[in-house]
């Protein structure tokens, strides 16, 4: 009787903690469809680097859900791992890394995903010969990445150099030119002076490209990364001010050797094999030439009335600049968002938010937590399904579900994306196409970890 008793009482035990596993395994999924709903508003899918699940090795132990600093681009359905909001990833691979049975592998987006994107080798050589493209502009989104091709591509330049002889040849001739000091361009700048390469560096705005625009405090990098002649940085977390106190580190350099608004309008290969490259001050010769540039290129204008007013930007350096001001931010990504909260956070700034979706789906986790609670407090006003239809000089006019409502304005922000310099890329000969380049990606994933 004891034992029948202890048995039943061991079953109770074993089901009360059956049925709590039961139904958060069902919450679990719930919330998971949920997302995936979300993601349809994007049907496109991911545009580059992304995670790849086997399901066949998949063992459902949910790891590489809770790793990924974008929130929510993995959930677990059927006990298996799978992708639910595919445009938040942007290549971070800790999935990849995190997973232990090896079922996640990055890679990129498929063929057609990828038609707008330049032909790269392995070695990111474009169908030019000699003509390289690094960072971003290639499809991978991370600084670290950007970091890694730089230097790697200088080491494929600097191999070719040694059988031909041209590497310190004392001519008018550098052995690399490079287009871009980001991330990408700074990198493959050090590695050149580390292989002793005759090089120069045009950057058209200021050194740090995209980073030296961010917000203060942004954070910019997620995982260590190696720097040439600086060694690896071990911190996980990096902000724009510490990443700028290292250019400027990287700046003061005797053999830094870079020229600021050096905008390049063309490429020409001579018959020499020679790079002519030509600004619209300048014309330099190069053996070879890194395009370390961005994917953002010209940012992106509305062709709302009014857009041409001097109160109109699409950049936001510092926001402690701006103060007891009415400020508008059209945009719905994580840009917009961190703007509106940086303006927001100034003294007597009112801050409006314009989106035209009916909300975020977007933007980062972390920012979604920042922004509603923003909203709540009534730091910031947020107008869902709104567009901007005039901007005044003292005022702006919104298209606000239909109705037509003007508001006092100061200053306008536009966060609608760039233009990538595709046009720039094909006029210099640059070949674009439909190419699966998940190997490649796959590879550079492995060793960006590292």
């Amino acid at each position: 009787m004891e034992t029948l008793v202890t048995f039943l009482i061991a079953a109770v035990i074993c089901i009360f903690f059956l049925r709590s596993y039961l139904k958060s395994l069902k919450l679990r999924e719930e919330k998971a469809r949920r997302a995936a709903e979300k993601g349809k508003l994007f049907s496109e899918g991911p545009k580059a680097q992304h995670p790849h699940i086997d399901t066949t090795y998949c063992i459902g132990c949910q790891t590489c859900t809770t790793v990924c600093p974008e929130g929510d681009v993995l959930a677990m359905l059927g006990g298996k791992a799978v992708i639910v909001n595919g445009y938040k990833c942007i290549g971070h691979s800790l999935c990849a890394e995190a997973c232990p049975v090896g079922a996640i592998t990055m890679v990129m987006a498929s063929p057609s995903m990828s038609a707008d994107m330049p032909r790269l080798t392995p070695e990111f050589e474009t169908s030019i010969s000699n003509l390289f493209i690094v960072g971003e502009l290639g499809g991978l989104a991370l600084i670290k990445n950007a970091v890694n091709q730089g230097r790697e591509c200088i080491d494929v330049i600097a191999n070719r150099m040694k059988p031909r002889g041209t590497n310190g040849n004392g001519s008018d001739v550098y052995d690399v030119l490079i287009v871009g000091a980001g991330p990408a361009g700074i990198s493959a700048s050090l590695r050149a002076i580390e292989k002793k390469l005759s090089y120069i560096t045009l950057e058209r705005d200021e050194i740090g490209g995209t980073v030296a625009k961010y917000p203060r405090q942004k954070l910019v990098m997620t995982s260590p990364v190696e720097f040439p002649m600086y060694g690896k940085w071990k911190k996980t977390e990096l902000s724009k001010e510490n990443l700028l106190a290292f250019w400027d580190t990287v700046l003061n350099r005797a053999d830094f050797n870079v020229a600021t608004g050096e905008k390049v309008e063309d490429i020409r290969t001579g018959e020499d094999s020679v790079f002519s490259v030509r600004t619209a001050n300048n014309q330099y010769r190069a053996h070879a030439v890194v395009l370390a540039l961005g994917r953002a290129g010209e940012p992106r204008k509305l062709g709302v009335k009014g857009e041409e007013l001097s109160k109109v930007m699409y950049r936001l350096i510092e926001a402690d600049h701006y103060v007891n001001k009415k400020i508008l931010v059209v945009g719905g990504g994580d840009s917009a968002v961190e703007a509106a909260m940086g303006l927001a956070y100034q003294v007597g700034n009112e801050v409006t938010l314009s989106y035209r979706q009916e909300r975020f789906s977007r933007i980062k986790e972390r920012n979604v937590k920042r922004i509603d609670e923003c909203i709540r407090s009534g730091k910031i006003k947020a107008l869902f399904n709104s567009t901007p239809v005039e901007f005044k000089p003292e005022t702006v006019v919104l298209n606000i579900q239909g109705r037509l409502q003007e508001i006092p304005n100061d200053f306008v922000w536009i966060f609608a994306g760039g233009s990538p310099p595709n046009d720039f890329l094909k006029k210099v000969g640059v070949e674009f196409g439909m190419k699966d380049v998940t190997l490649e990606s796959s590879a550079e994933a492995k060793q960006g970890q590292g």
